[in-house]
């Protein structure tokens, strides 16, 4: 008998360009979890607007990560693929999960101090409430794990108190889902300050490398990457965090191990080892790209997957909303 694939839910948000470690950390690993779990991967557009959007940029942006996803080889017949707001049953949802939900615990939330300090003149509800719209997402789908880096455990904390509050009130109703923690480069720091993840709002531009950059910006930006002043080519995340940062990048994007790549650049500098990784950076980007602008060009074919992909999100998210609505007692003719 054939055993049941665990259920795999998943989101990103589409503003601004993605960087190489959201590949690495997220859509890479989405292109190998397709193939092991049932997937559901959204773009979470609903999210994005908790800080003010351009609307026509939005809509562009959600386009370009659609390609983007297909492009880096996520294959919309193989999961399910969908735009967040073609599915009102996350709204939905959410409203429901406000009520087993207290405000200290959003109030506490690192992402929410965080945001407000940044956004000061935009403290919504949207950005305390965020984590409650996550946990609508994560429970909709009855996902078993949810992979997660260091930064985002908090919010599936909340989400599994969540669905254990609720459960405990109406009796099993949500899975309680597990983390999944990402493989290797499941943390890319910025070129220019290792200290700090690479982030797609980076304030120096030259720290991330964006899956936009053509190929000269990506070389100019490994070659100006800090380093240290010792010139061994060695791991240690500690000591020599900016050299470990790019041995991590070119594991990634060449398909060695980190100790392979020690050992290929024993007796090596570091200039070696800063143009290798751009080098194989590059060799995997440009036709990543020039996939993505053929995609883009197919209105058609990319409207098309929206609307498979929301057709088979509502089906299953549905069937779990009518059973909350039921369990709360909503009155159903």
């Amino acid at each position: 008998m054939e055993e049941t694939r665990k259920v795999l839910y998943s989101a990103v948000q589409p503003t601004n360009s993605l960087t190489i470690g959201n590949y690495i950390g997220a859509i890479g690993n989405w292109v190998r979890q397709q193939t092991k779990y049932d997937c559901f991967y959204a773009i979470a557009d609903m999210h994005a607007i908790t800080v003010r959007q351009t609307p026509a940029e939005l809509r562009q942006k959600t386009r370009e990560l659609l390609a983007l996803y297909i492009a880096c080889g996520v294959d919309p017949e193989a999961c399910v693929l969908y735009l967040q707001s073609s599915v009102p049953a996350h709204a939905e949802l959410a409203w429901v999960l406000n009520t087993f939900t207290y405000v200290g615990e959003m109030e506490r939330m690192t992402q929410f101090k965080d945001k407000s300090q940044r956004h000061a003149e935009n403290i919504n509800m949207g950005l305390l409430d965020y984590p409650v719209l996550m946990a609508a997402d994560i429970l909709l789908y009855q996902a078993d794990v949810v992979p997660v880096g260091a930064d985002q455990k908090q919010h599936l904390e909340i989400t599994r108190d969540i669905a254990e509050r609720f459960n405990n009130i109406y009796s099993p109703t949500f899975k309680v889902p597990e983390p999944l923690f990402t493989e290797v480069g499941a943390k890319i720091y910025d070129l220019q300050d290792p200290a700090k993840k690479m982030s797609k709002s980076a304030e120096n531009p030259n720290g991330s490398v964006f899956m936009t950059d053509d190929g000269d910006a990506v070389m100019k930006k490994f070659k100006r990457a800090v380093t240290d002043s010792d010139g061994e080519v060695r791991y240690d995340e500690e000591k020599k965090p900016g050299v470990s940062n790019l041995l991590t990048i070119y594991s990634a994007f060449s398909g060695v191990t980190v100790d392979e790549a020690v050992k290929s650049f024993e007796g090596r500098g570091y200039a070696d080892l800063k143009e290798a990784t751009g080098e194989a950076v590059r060799e995997k980007l440009v036709p990543i790209q020039e996939e993505q602008r053929r995609l883009l060009a197919d209105k058609g074919y990319l409207d098309g997957v929206f609307r498979n992909g929301a057709e088979r999100a509502a089906r299953t998210a549905n069937k779990t909303l009518e059973k909350v609505y039921r369990k709360v007692g909503f009155y159903k003719v």
